[in-house]
Parts: structure tokens; sequence; C-alpha cells
């Protein structure tokens, strides 16, 4: 049975991609390495407990004699690392906790995969030679766009990073292109949009629009609400996360978007009138309904926030044939659906 390396899969994507990858791949085991910071929750890998496909080690990214332990007690023979500190208000409070894990967890965890796997650069290990590392990143590392349509992120975009979030991706993206050119390392880079859908940690839009709306508190906005994403389905993110790992070439870098582009203030108007179907706000005066609308309050904005993201997803879905099968309609139906079940019982 091959065994596989994945970090920080207590977390939003990793913990919707274990489930997803172990019931495709019953002859792979997973080893999953995270940390349980308060972005991680064990209970997001609740369906997989019983799984002896599916082994938990609580530790950092950033502890090399653990990671080398790992490495030689399991036979690491793949690594795909989705650890970070990913949350761009908190790097703005604390860049120096997102340069730690996402500039030196990465470094520790592929300068330890390089030592374990090749006996000298561009030489691998006999019998090692499809060991493969994948990281993955950011569309954040590019920057902002311009407001045309046709302005898009594709894997040529120079990078121009501008928070400390964004910059540790990028410096977390540049060692791993370092070790396949210098070492000639097998490894993979995608870098994905704004994903949404089940287990997303509470401070992140969606989940936060969710909540405060059916605790009746203001919704909080930055600035105008004019912000622009691509949206992505996690779980159609953890679909070419598979296909790159196994089919993408070997030094290349795929972008993974859902060509869902949305504001804000169109993300939470589209939440509120979702929700007055699904979950009804009722007047304390009354039993005429309410529109969650009413609660949407614009606050102050982010320093450095990016006006606008949107990727080209060309070189994927043409190399690879990754194809989303979610449009932002369909998907945030399925997520407040299983927020609104989360919640209930917490209101």
């Amino acid at each position: 049975m091959k065994t596989i390396l994945v970090t920080g899969c207590a977390g939003f994507i990793g913990s919707n991609f274990v489930p997803y990858f172990l019931a495709k791949y019953p002859d792979v085991r997973l080893i999953n390495l995270d940390l349980l910071t308060y972005a991680g929750d064990i209970e997001n890998l609740a369906e997989v407990q019983n799984n002896d496909q599916h082994i938990f080690i609580r530790g950092d990214i950033c502890d090399r004699s653990l990671v080398e332990s790992l490495f030689e007690t399991y036979d690491i023979r793949g690594v795909i690392h989705f650890a970070a500190e990913s949350h761009v208000d908190n790097s703005i409070k604390n860049p120096g906790v997102f340069v730690q894990t996402n500039v030196n967890g990465t470094f520790t965890l592929i300068d330890v995969a390089y030592k374990a796997w090749m006996e000298k650069p561009f030489v691998y290990k006999a019998g090692f030679e499809g060991c493969r590392f994948h990281h993955i990143s950011t569309d954040e590392v590019y920057g902002t766009l311009s407001d045309d349509p046709s302005d898009l992120f594709t894997e040529e975009t120079s990078y121009a990073p501008n928070s400390p979030y964004s910059a540790s991706k990028a410096g977390s993206d540049m060692i791993v292109r370092s070790y396949h050119h210098t070492y000639g390392m097998n490894t993979v880079i995608t870098n994905c949009s704004n994903n949404y859908g089940p287990k997303q940690h509470n401070e992140k839009l969606i989940p936060t629009v969710i909540r405060k709306a059916l605790s009746g508190e203001n919704i909080p906005v930055y600035g105008d609400g004019k912000n622009i994403r691509d949206w992505l389905y996690v779980l159609d993110h953890c679909k070419g996360i598979d296909l790159v790992y196994h089919s993408g070439r070997s030094g290349e870098v795929y972008n993974i978007g859902g060509r869902n582009e949305r504001n804000n203030n169109q993300i939470v108007e589209r939440i509120c009138t979702l929700l007055d179907e699904m979950a009804p706000r009722h007047s304390e005066l009354d039993s005429e309904s309410k529109s969650y609308k009413e609660l949407i309050t614009y606050v102050e904005d982010r320093a450095g926030h990016d006006r606008r993201y949107a990727i080209d997803a060309t070189k994927l879905e043409n190399e690879l044939g990754w194809k989303a099968d979610e449009n932002f309609d369909t998907g945030i139906v399925k997520t407040i659906e299983w927020y609104l079940k989360k919640y209930s019982q917490a209101i």
C-alpha cells in the first residue's frame, strides 16, 4: 500500500480532500500531519476516524525531527501539502506566524522529502522514482487584477503579493520551484481561487454571513462590497488536486478556478435571499417575515484589500480534462444547507 503524507487536513480544504481521496483510492494510506491550531478541527475528520487508510498525527510541519520520523516510520512516497496559515486579517496583525508556518514549514517538508527520496540532485533513489511533492497555493500570490473581465490570472502571471499572507505563500511557492530546478525533484504547484463549501472556518466570509444572519447580528461587509473573487466549490478543488497530483507534468503550475466571479455584495445578498427562503427570519413583534438583507452593514475596509481575483483554468481543463461540477448557484445552496445544520444547534 502506497503511503502519502498530507498536511493540514483537519482544516477546511484538506478535510474535504481526505474522505474524497480515500474513497477513490482504497490502495493508498494517508498520514495526516496537523498541528490543530484554531483553524483545524479534528471533528472535520469524523467520517474517516475509523478508516484504516487514515492515520492522524498531531504535530508541526516545522518540527524537522518529527517530519523525518514520519518519512522513516511510514515510508512516505508522496506529499500533498495543504498546511498553511491562511486568514489575511490575521496575517496583518501577526505576520511572523505566517512566515514561520508557510515559508519555513514548506522548506522543512520539501527538504526532508528531498533527502528521503533522492541520492543527489536529479538522481532518485532506487524505487523512489515516482515520488512527488504537491504544494497547494493560492491565487493571491498574483496580486490584484483590473476590472476588465478579460484580465485573468494565468500560470504565467507575475507574482505581486500584497498582504503578509500572500507574500508568505509566494515565498513557499518559490521554495518548491527551486527544489525542482536545482535538485530535479518531481514537484507540482496548484494555485486556487476562493474556496467555499462545508467545513470552512467560521472566520471566512460565507460562514460569517450565514452565522451572523441566523443570529440576528449585523452582517459585516468590507468597504463598498465591490471586491471581486472567483468562487470555487471545495470538492471541485479537491478533484483538481487529485488530477494534478496523479497526472500533472513535473515542475508545472496549474491554476484551479471556478469561473464564478462575484463581488462581496452579490455574495452576501444571494445568501440572504436563499436564507429568506430556507430559514425565514421573523420579527419579535409579529410573525411577518423580514429579510436578512436588513442586517447588512458596511465596515472599514481591510488594509491592502485586493480589488479583484479571477483565474483562467484553461491549462488544467485542456491538459488534464478538469471541469468544475458546481457553479455558484448550485454550490452555495449545498453550502447553506450544511451550515444550517451546523449552526441550528448553537442558536
